[in-house]
């Protein structure tokens, strides 16, 4: 099978995760990918590499980058921002990433594969499988 490509626009007051989360099971699709994703946030919250839990980000935010999978358990998202002043901030992507005016994401839709996560002993965390779909 071959990518498919869905384009969406997510509203003001969308959450970026939950929205993606729920694409996909709309879609009817086992696995994903992010091919573009720019817009806005009025707040953010990442986890920053090594960190437990997220850090919150007041906006206004641009949305510069996002990049991820997406598998029926979940999306796994990190995001690039920037604040007013210009500074970046980078990490993983949690629930409370909140669309201010837009988000413009284009999503490869990956017909044929199932993603999923499964502990990786080397690692000590979930990590990505990939399977041909039946």
């Amino acid at each position: 099978m071959e990518l498919r490509v869905h384009v969406l626009r997510l509203q003001p007051g969308d959450d970026l995760r939950v929205a993606l989360a729920a694409v996909l099971q709309e879609q009817g699709e086992k696995a994903a990918c992010i091919v573009s994703g720019i817009g806005s946030f009025s707040q953010a919250m990442l986890r920053y590499a090594g960190e437990e839990q997220g850090t919150h980000l007041a906006g206004p935010l641009e949305l510069l980058s996002l990049a991820g999978t997406l598998s029926l358990g979940g999306p796994h998202l990190h995001a690039s921002v920037s604040d007013a002043q210009g500074q970046v901030h980078g990490g993983h992507v949690m629930q409370g990433c909140i669309v201010r005016t837009t988000a413009e994401i284009v999503l490869g839709l990956l017909p044929g594969w199932a993603f999923g996560r499964q502990l990786d002993p080397a690692t000590g965390y979930p990590e990505l499988v990939a399977r041909r779909a039946g």
